[in-house]
């Protein structure tokens, strides 16, 4: 007897909804897309109005035999990919696929992996949505177009490897234009004047000097601050006002994609590439014991805050049998989505408020339990009452001047029993950062001065990008969609276009050049307005307001004018020279500034008979000034020259003097013994293949001891353990902690 078929992309998933409805279905996997453009060519004919070639993906011939083969013993077919326009992708090459069984192919949105869920969209099939199709196959067109046609400029100009793409150039655009910023950036000094007074009753408190004849006060160098100070240090200071609030403090929508994203970037550390790959495992399913695999978040990729009105009804019961009737308010709570959001999906919940943090913990790895807890805490945060604070202001005068102090307290937690939202040192306002603890006060009160203390500031920069402050700006620029900021911010590490530092984004030298040369000749390209445009009009595509040949020939055109141009116009700068009055030191020629794999390099003009190179720097007025090489007192163990250190693309290592007639490298070591029972090798600071630095062992592959944190050679004085490692905080510090997790100590 036949049944019917689910297809899914994924095979948990396929794990999960085989649970919920037995062996009344057949459910099989695609694997992800089984169709694409393909690899070795460009695929999409200009001439007969963009038409795309399809091919199947190496390696999935086999799962698309299947696929038929099975289809062919269904009664039905249901195509399940994931409810977006990927999704709508795969089930609409997976349909081409099986042409003869059109009258029984039906498409199924799950936006969660539950029973109640699977079981509801199967009664209510639909057909595949061909502007949903037609969405994603203009953008898959466009980024091959910007992609294919593009990238073997930049091989030809500036070296092989890299690419361009219609929306990772501009994330590197906004990059490379705020680091030119802060360079530009002049800082200025000012001045701030705080005092620690006391009234009537204790403990001490801070002010701070604002005003002066009720103008804002602007102290702009020491002279003027020490004239201030005098006078302060002279006058009587009373208390001209008391204000005290009762403040509340609402709690957040629950998550969207790109809101998720910056949260688990800020609280959890966590990559967007890594808060995605662990959200798609908690929507697909995870093995809960004997329970077997739940779906435990509904839809991962969302840019709605809705939620369903079952969702609210559970959140309101836990909230008032957990936390009681304080804490539950009147009606639900609604939030209203951003102007231009989609709403094609709730926002990203628990499936069940019963499936809390708690009970899934044993099941799932520490990160996606925290990532979890998040999604899970935020949501049943955001039905909850708000946070009540008192807060309180005081004012005061002396002289002329006016000082104030705030502060503030909970008075009732409310949500934040639950969740408050992080906040980046960037988003703290002065006053937040500035809150404290003020006694009891009354107008009219002299207070005690106890001290009087000038401070010396400087304006500074803006900040750079992190992980969370990019998504935030890409989305609020309308540039990519929630979706593709994960490989967005992956691709331009990946292609060494900007490097991360301390959880900062700092654009490379070829970062920086490629960027240039994009601004020069594809102006119109790389364009914040003219990208989000482009976003908008896909929209438009998907809903059925806009042809999508239209919208990619109308973006083809001038991309074609300016792309044959720029072959004519743009830089070479593998063929660029400037020559220098820096002699080679192995035969006396000239040498030259040339651009290599690195970056820019000395080489000798007599190449290829000597193949002599420096690293170089630009001193002041531009002069250029040979880097000298660091010598050390290692000898070649080949030759016995001496090793001297370099730097290469994975950091820096020592060479043999003696290069290129010896090639002996070797790695440098920290001086730190590697840990691991009965291995001799030592700790060395590497590079990954995205820049980042960690140290592992010098015995490597053998020994595959590693960590993030600097060794430090200095043993743990509380348990006696071999060294010590630096960790790294948010705002910048650092302290020394043991190797060993279980002792705890900490510096």
């Amino acid at each position: 007897m036949s049944k019917p078929l689910i297809i899914v992309e994924s095979p948990s998933k396929a794990k999960t909804i085989t649970k919920y409805l037995g062996k009344k279905y057949t459910v099989i996997a695609s694997v992800g897309h089984v169709k694409d453009l393909p690899a070795s060519k460009f695929g999409i004919d200009v001439e007969n109005n963009f038409t795309p070639q399809y091919v199947t993906i190496k390696g999935k011939a086999k799962i698309l035999t299947e696929i038929k083969k099975a289809a062919k013993a269904a009664s039905s077919i249901f195509l399940a990919p994931d409810p977006d326009r990927e999704g709508e992708a795969i089930a609409w090459h997976i349909a081409e696929e099986l042409k003869d069984k059109k009258e029984h192919i039906f498409r199924v949105l799950f936006n969660e992996i539950t029973e109640k869920a699977i079981k509801e969209s199967l009664k209510h099939p639909g057909r595949i949505d061909d502007n949903k199709v037609n969405a994603q196959q203009a953008r898959r067109i466009l980024d091959r177009i910007v992609g294919y046609k593009l990238s073997p400029l930049l091989w030809e100009k500036v070296r092989r490897g890299l690419s361009a793409g219609r929306v990772q150039s501009v994330a590197v655009r906004l990059i490379c234009e705020l680091e030119k910023e802060i360079s530009q950036f002049v800082s200025k000094e000012y001045w701030t004047i705080g005092a620690m007074v006391e009234g009537s009753i204790p403990p001490q408190f801070e002010i701070k000097l604002i005003k002066f004849r009720n103008e804002d006060i602007n102290i702009p160098d020491q002279q003027e601050a020490d004239r201030i100070r005098e006078t302060l240090s002279a006058s009587e200071y009373i208390v001209s006002s008391v204000e005290r609030k009762e403040k509340k403090r609402y709690p957040t929508a629950p998550f969207t994609t790109s809101k998720l994203q910056q949260e688990a970037s800020k609280k959890l550390r966590f990559t967007a590439s890594k808060t995605m790959m662990l959200a798609q495992k908690l929507y697909e399913g995870i093995e809960i014991g004997s329970e077997g695999p739940a779906g435990l978040i509904t839809y991962m990729r969302t840019d709605s805050v809705r939620v369903s009105k079952d969702a609210q009804t559970d959140a309101r019961k836990y909230i008032k049998d957990t936390f009681g009737n304080d804490y539950l308010p009147d009606r639900p709570l609604e939030y209203k989505n951003k102007k231009g959001s989609q709403d094609a999906h709730e926002a990203i919940r628990p499936t069940s408020v019963d499936y809390t943090p708690e009970r899934i913990k044993e099941y799932v790895d520490r990160d996606t339990y925290n990532l979890y807890k998040l999604i899970w805490n935020r949501f049943v945060a955001c039905q909850m009452n708000p946070a009540i604070m008192d807060t309180i202001t005081v004012d005061i005068t002396a002289g002329e001047y006016q000082l104030r102090a705030t502060g503030s307290a909970i008075k009732f937690p409310g949500f934040m029993k639950l969740y408050q939202e992080e906040k980046e040192e960037s988003e703290i306002s002065s006053d937040e950062a500035e809150e404290g603890v003020i006694p009891q006060l009354t107008e009219g009160e002299r207070l005690n001065l106890i001290s009087l203390e000038p401070k010396q500031h400087f304006t500074q920069p803006p900040p750079r990008y992190t992980e969370a402050s990019l998504i935030k700006e890409l989305e609020e620029k309308g540039i990519g969609r929630p979706s593709t900021y994960a490989a967005i911010i992956y691709t331009i590490q990946d292609r060494k276009y900007v490097e991360k530092r301390e959880g900062k984004f700092y654009p490379t030298e070829l970062g920086v050049l490629v960027n240039d040369l994009l601004v020069e000749h594809f102006q119109e390209l790389i364009d914040v307005k003219f990208t989000a445009k482009m976003e908008e009009e896909l929209d438009e595509i998907e809903e059925g307001r806009l042809e999508w040949r239209e919208a990619v020939g109308d973006f083809y055109k001038p991309f074609d004018i300016h792309l044959e141009k720029a072959k004519k116009d743009m830089r070479n700068l593998k063929a660029e020279e400037e020559a220098t009055d820096i002699k080679c030191e192995k035969c006396g020629s000239n040498m030259i500034i040339k651009w290599g794999k690195l970056g820019y390099f000395l080489a000798c003009s007599a190449y290829p008979e000597c193949k002599s190179t420096k690293e170089f720097r630009r001193g002041e007025e531009g002069k250029i000034e040979v880097v000298k090489e660091e010598t050390t007192n290692e000898t070649c163990p080949v030759c016995g020259s001496a090793m001297m250190i370099k730097s290469g693309r994975f950091g820096r290592f020592l060479a043999c003097s003696n290069y290129p007639t010896c090639k002996t490298t070797k790695a440098i070591t920290t001086g730190v013994k590697c840990p691991e029972p009965g291995c001799d090798g030592e700790i060395t600071e590497k590079r990954s293949k995205r820049g980042k630095v960690f140290f592992s062992c010098t015995k490597y592959p053998a020994c595959k001891f590693a960590t993030w944190d600097k060794p430090v050679s200095q043993p743990c004085p509380q348990c006696g353990a071999a060294f010590l490692v630096e960790k790294r905080s948010r705002s910048g510090g650092s302290s020394l902690v043991c190797i060993k997790k279980d002792c705890g100590y900490k510096s």
